[in-house]
């Protein structure tokens, strides 16, 4: 069969060669009755695709090039020409009646007709017809679709500076875009979900707008939030916005001296560190549900106390505040007992004292040099005493006084005298030693 009118009026034709074949072998089959208009355009229809006329849609950047082909595939020297959405011909074989100069011929054959529209703009946009001069003549349709790119994207915040724990809200415009664009937000790596709507401004051109709204914390200050437009003409096109987050201050105590255990006698030093958005304006120590030492020396962030006692345990707070908030950190001060002795290292010790100590840190002693001071002295004490020891004992003898030399034959102790001064009598018999 060469025509079957379906439920839904439409005709399923067989191919030919001919298009008047086609026809009366159509009212043949009808029995000889009128085609309607409508039978006869699904005849045509599908006697074009058996002519294998073809051709492409495109779409095309406003302003860039857009290339439209007609296409047979058996041609019987029928003239291809190709008319614009006016139905004016653009191109009747290789010849161009239109003036406009911004068609022009890329390729033509007896089977193919190529041509090319320069600077495209939206008055270029519809259907445009590639018509084989055949009885009747066939037709095949190209739809040009111009796309605009939107406009730079502008974000507007409700408010520059937000609180933490605070919400704020984005907005991000699109301008003048065919078709409308999307937008998506991105906080860092994080996805945001917005409510978008897209407004008809004219020419069929849109201005899409976005809004979204969050909380924000601390850790959201600095951090990026990304507008992105998707767009068939754009590509990475986006608006960027950094968050300003105000938060309260953060704090803590640092021990800067001593490094273990507070004992009596020692000096305590605290670094109270406090940072926020703005900076602390007002940092302030004190002591919880008692007073501070009176001699205790207050310099700002710093707290110095000097010769601690037991009186002194208790809870010292650093407070600091900022527009938005204040915190605080507390540190437990114990003091134990000095140590009673002090062991003898047997290493020499390494000193860990930290070089940034105040200047009201005691020096520490290093007993390895005190001991062995003590050692070489005792060395040299003991060496003494035995030098001295062997050297009387070389030198040892008896001593004879003048009273003692006339002592052995003098009835008295005048007479001896007396002997020893002039008697030489015995001068053989006495001798004398000397040390």
């Amino acid at each position: 069969m060469y025509c079957n009118v379906s439920v839904d009026n439409r005709i399923a034709c067989g191919s030919s060669s001919s298009t008047h074949r086609q026809l009366k072998a159509c009212r043949a089959e009808k029995g000889g009755s009128t085609i309607s208009q409508s039978e006869q355009w699904s005849i045509q229809q599908c006697l074009f695709d058996s002519q294998n006329l073809a051709t492409d849609n495109v779409s095309v950047i406003e302003g860039e090039t857009a290339t439209i082909s007609c296409r047979v595939k058996n041609n019987d020297d029928s003239v291809i020409q190709l008319l614009n959405p006016n139905r004016q011909t653009i191109y009747f074989r290789d010849v161009r009646p239109l003036k406009d100069s911004r068609f022009q011929l890329v390729n033509f054959t007896d089977n193919e007709l190529w041509v090319s529209l320069s600077n495209v703009s939206l008055s270029d946009e519809g259907r445009y017809v590639c018509q084989l001069y055949t009885d009747p003549p066939q037709e095949a349709y190209a739809d040009i679709t111009v796309l605009v790119p939107p406009g730079s994207p502008v974000i507007e915040s409700r408010e520059d500076v937000v609180s933490e724990g605070n919400e704020t809200e984005l907005t991000c415009i699109a301008m003048g875009s065919k078709p409308a664009a999307s937008i998506r937000w991105m906080k860092g790596e994080e996805e945001l979900t917005g409510e978008t709507t897209a407004e008809e401004m004219y020419d069929r051109m849109f201005t899409v707008t976005s809004r979204v709204r969050f909380s924000v914390t601390k850790e959201d200050d600095g951090v990026p939030v990304d507008c992105i437009i998707d767009h068939p003409a754009a590509k990475d096109l986006l608006a960027q916005r950094h968050l300003e987050v105000l938060y309260k201050p953060e704090v803590k105590i640092v021990v800067t001296y001593p490094e273990g255990l507070t004992r009596e006698g020692d000096n305590l030093d605290l670094t109270c560190i406090a940072e926020g958005k703005p900076r602390p304006h007002q940092i302030k120590w004190l002591r919880v549900d008692e007073d501070v030492p009176l001699h205790t020396v207050v310099t700002g962030s710093e707290l110095y106390i000097e010769n601690l006692n037991k009186s002194y345990n208790g809870t010292y707070r650093c407070v600091a505040s900022n527009a938005v908030g204040e915190a605080y950190d507390d540190y437990v001060l114990y003091v134990y007992d000095a140590p009673t002795t002090i062991p003898t290292p047997t290493t020499n010790p390494v000193s860990t004292q930290d070089p940034r100590a105040g200047e009201g840190t005691p020096p520490k002693i290093d007993h390895a040099v005190i001991g062995g001071v003590v050692a070489v002295v005792m060395f040299a004490i003991l060496c003494a005493l035995i030098v001295l020891g062997r050297y009387f004992a070389r030198h040892k003898g008896t001593y004879f006084t003048h009273e003692a030399k006339g002592a052995d034959d003098a009835a008295d102790a005048d007479t001896a005298i007396i002997n020893a001064e002039g008697g030489h009598n015995n001068s053989d018999e006495k001798k004398e030693y000397y040390i």
